[in-house]
Order: structure tokens, then C-alpha cells, then sequence
């Protein structure tokens, strides 16, 4: 078992029975629940190549079975491999292995056709007892996701804001004078920075540098809809393997049959077009993490910037040649407009400020705090930190956001074009408040 799995399994809390975890966060705990298990499982977002039973059996899915919202188990007639061996067959999920006991299922017979008890936390148990005794395997998974706990739960919280439109412009926001709504949402823009900070350098830690680049491109390419298909072709297919141009696009889209989603994405985000763009990409660019890395010691550096000053910044460094720039030096074009903002802001400049050199510093609200993780410091840009990069981050173009933050942010005369056009720091901070405060 891993360090870090470890430390969340001693840190989360083992209460028996239990639909929801406490886990530690970068800014305090954060709940995990059982939901939100099933909802991995369902579409698969974690390393299935990898997967183990406890009993050391190596487990195929083949399809996770139908989600069952009802009584009895999670999944229902689920397709394995199991050793080799094919099975049909019920999954039941629990955040810990001793939640099956609690919730006495050997004793119900709608349990009885379970064949895997898939659990969030690593225990010493390797079985679990079903009826008779019936020996169910167990299976992990905290192990095997791609990414942490806590960005899961990120991810979630903003899947969900998005799909609700707001009603009105929150009450509490309305009431600021400008001068308080700005440090609110400059407040709130930090803590998502770092946020972000924080979940590429886990990525870097895990990945390496150059691996860490070629996940969170495919990841953002594949938006919310098809990022775990296009996290698993990156774990499958390499960046090597696309630089040395031999990935065959039929083979990369075959290798997650049934699991590319199509219904209701626009055609520009069509998972078959952004595979195409990213080979593209790396035909033209096949070292783009290391132009990355170059490019990063030139980069404009507008600390200080607030919202009111975003045109006469942009203007004064240049920001929208630099956007031109990056986007031909990085992808030779092959991606453009509001996604490829979202790579610069959700990817390239986390990834950059993620790898911080001096000695492994981590900034919170100003203040040094010594990173558990100096040891990425190889992959670092000789002089850039986090809060240079952070001016930067505040003042790029929006890119792919819920569609109610920049109407929002216009009527509370945020943006205003044209001297407060639309930008990533108030919009992101504006999501960050709706996210901590509940109003979604």
C-alpha cells in the first residue's frame, strides 16, 4: 500500500455503516460519500488494468452492471473477468469493507448474487462473507483512481453547479459594494489557484513531468463528459508512443468501446474530434512539455493585476499575442478558443506553478508552507514560483466555466467590457464561493 493511501485511509473516518467520509483537504476535511464511489464505478474512473482483488486475482470489467437506485444491490448484472475466469453477477459498494456487516446484506436475500464487494478503502480483510458463508471477493479502489479523493469531490460539486442555472444573482453578493465584492471574489480565486496547484502537483508527483502534460491535455480535451475514457487512453497509450507516431487513432478509440460519451455533446467536443486535434498536436509539437518548460521562463508577469485593471494589463503585456504565441509554439494551433484557455488555465500554468524549485514551497495566502512534495522539484522552471504565475492565471481569458458565472459576474458590473472584459480570476472566484457557501 502507498504512503498516500495509507495516510487517507489512518485519516478518514472508519465510522461503521457509513455513507459519507471525513477526508483531509488542502483547506480542512471534505466529505466523500458513497454516491460518489458508485458514481467512479460507474464510469469507470479509475485504472481498470490495474485492478486486484484482495486475494491477489486480477479483475477484468468487462461492464459495471446498471446502477440500481433502488433497494438491494449497487450494480446489477455486471460482466468480470475474473482470473481469466467470465462472470454475471451483482456489485455492491461501501466506503469501508466492515459496511457490508453493518448493513447485515449476508442475511438479505436480494444480496445473494453479489460477486465483488468494491469498497473505497484498502482493509487487511481479503474476503467478504455472504450468505452461508460464500466467500466474496474484495476489491480496492482507492489504489487505483486517477487522481485524489478530494479532486473527485471538486469535480462533482461543479458538475452539479453547472447543471442548475441560477435563479437570480445571490442576495449576499448584490448587497457588496464593488470594493468588497472584489477582495470576496479575489479571496475566493486563491484558494481555487491553489486548489489547482495542489491537484497537478500530486500529478507531477505520481506521473513525472513530461506523463503529467500528456494526462491533463487529454483530460481537458475530453471535458466533463469523456475525461475518464481519455484519462485511460493516456495511461494506455503514452506520450512516447504519440511522439514517435505510433498510435493508431482506430486502435486508441477502440480500446474504450462503450464508454465514449456522444449524447448531447456539441460536435466540437465529439471525443473522435479531439483525439483527431491531439494527434494533430502531437505530430507537430511531440515535445510540447519541454517547450512548456522553456517557455515558461519568458512569461509575462502581472502580479497585482485586479479585475478593474484586466484590459490595461492585457494590453500593457502583450497577453493576447502571448495567447497567439502559446498556442502555436505549445499545439501548432491544433487547438483553439475557449478550450484551449482552459489548457492554459486548468493545465499549463497549475503544471508550471505545481513545480516549484525553492525548496519545495507551496504558497497559502502569501505565506510559505513546506510541500511533503520537494522531491518534484527537478520538473520546476528555473524562476517561476506560484505567486507570479497566480497574476498571470487571474487576468487569462475565461476559458470552458459554467454558463451562469460571466452572466452573473456582468450583472454585478464585474465585467464590463470593454475596460473589465471577462477573465479567469473573478470567475473562478465566483465559483468558488457558490461552491463553498452551497448557493447551487
Amino acid at each position: 500500500m502507498s504512503t498516500s493511501v495509507k495516510n487517507y485511509f489512518a485519516t478518514s473516518s472508519p465510522s461503521v455503516g457509513a455513507t459519507v467520509a471525513e477526508v483531509p483537504g488542502l483547506y480542512g476535511s471534505f466529505t466523500f460519500s458513497e454516491k460518489l464511489l458508485q458514481r467512479i464505478w460507474a464510469r469507470g474512473e479509475f485504472e481498470g488494468a490495474a485492478a486486484r482483488t484482495a486475494d491477489g486475482r486480477t479483475v477484468k470489467i468487462l461492464t459495471p452492471g446498471k446502477w440500481n437506485g433502488l433497494g438491494g444491490p449497487d450494480f446489477l448484472g455486471a460482466r468480470l473477468r475474473l482470473d481469466g475466469m467470465e462472470m454475471t453477477g451483482d456489485i455492491e459498494l461501501h466506503l469501508h469493507v466492515g459496511d457490508w456487516a453493518a448493513h447485515a446484506h449476508a442475511r438479505d436475500p436480494a444480496y445473494a448474487d453479489v460477486m465483488l464487494h468494491v469498497v473505497l478503502f484498502p482493509s487487511e480483510e481479503i474476503f467478504t462473507a455472504g450468505a452461508g458463508g460464500r466467500h466474496i471477493p474484495v476489491l480496492a479502489l482507492l489504489p487505483l483512481l486517477q487522481r485524489g479523493l478530494e479532486e473527485y469531490a471538486e469535480d462533482a460539486a461543479v458538475e452539479a453547479f453547472a447543471g442548475r442555472p441560477l435563479a437570480r444573482v445571490p442576495a449576499e453578493l448584490a448587497a457588496l459594494d464593488a470594493s468588497t465584492l472584489k477582495d470576496l471574489l479575489a479571496r475566493h480565486a486563491a484558494r481555487r489557484w491553489q486548489q489547482k496547484i495542489h491537484f497537478a502537483r500530486q500529478r507531477v508527483a505520481k506521473l513525472g513531468w513530461e506523463e503529467a502534460c500528456h494526462h491533463t491535455a487529454l483530460e481537458i480535451l475530453g471535458h466533463r463528459s469523456n475525461r475518464a475514457p481519455m484519462l485511460a487512453v493516456a495511461a494506455q497509450f503514452p506520450l512516447a508512443a504519440w511522439a514517435a507516431g505510433g498510435v493508431d487513432l482506430a486502435a486508441v478509440w477502440t480500446s474504450q468501446d462503450g464508454r465514449w460519451q456522444s449524447r448531447g455533446v456539441r460536435p466540437l467536443n465529439h471525443p473522435r474530434w479531439r483525439l483527431r486535434q491531439y494527434a494533430a498536436w502531437m505530430v507537430a509539437r511531440p515535445d510540447w512539455p519541454a517547450r512548456l518548460r522553456a517557455l515558461a521562463k519568458t512569461l509575462p508577469v502581472p502580479s497585482g493585476a485586479s479585475v478593474v485593471e484586466t484590459r490595461a494589463v492585457r494590453r500593457k503585456f502583450g497577453l493576447p499575442a502571448w495567447r497567439a504565441k502559446l498556442s502555436s509554439a505549445l499545439c501548432a494551433d491544433a487547438v483553439r478558443g475557449t478550450r484551449f484557455d482552459t489548457l492554459v488555465c486548468d493545465g499549463f500554468l497549475p503544471l508550471l506553478a505545481a513545480a516549484d524549485k525553492k525548496g519545495g514551497l507551496e504558497v497559502n495566502n502569501g505565506l510559505p508552507v513546506r510541500s511533503e512534495r520537494a522531491e518534484i522539484s527537478r520538473a520546476t522552471p528555473e524562476d517561476r514560483d506560484a505567486p507570479e504565475l497566480g497574476g498571470l492565471w487571474q487576468i487569462w481569458f475565461p476559458g470552458d466555466l459554467p454558463a451562469t458565472l460571466l452572466p452573473t459576474l456582468r450583472v454585478l458590473g464585474v465585467f464590463a467590457a470593454p475596460a473589465r472584459p471577462a477573465c479567469q480570476g473573478a470567475a473562478q472566484g465566483l465559483l468558488g464561493w457558490l461552491l463553498e457557501t452551497g448557493k447551487y
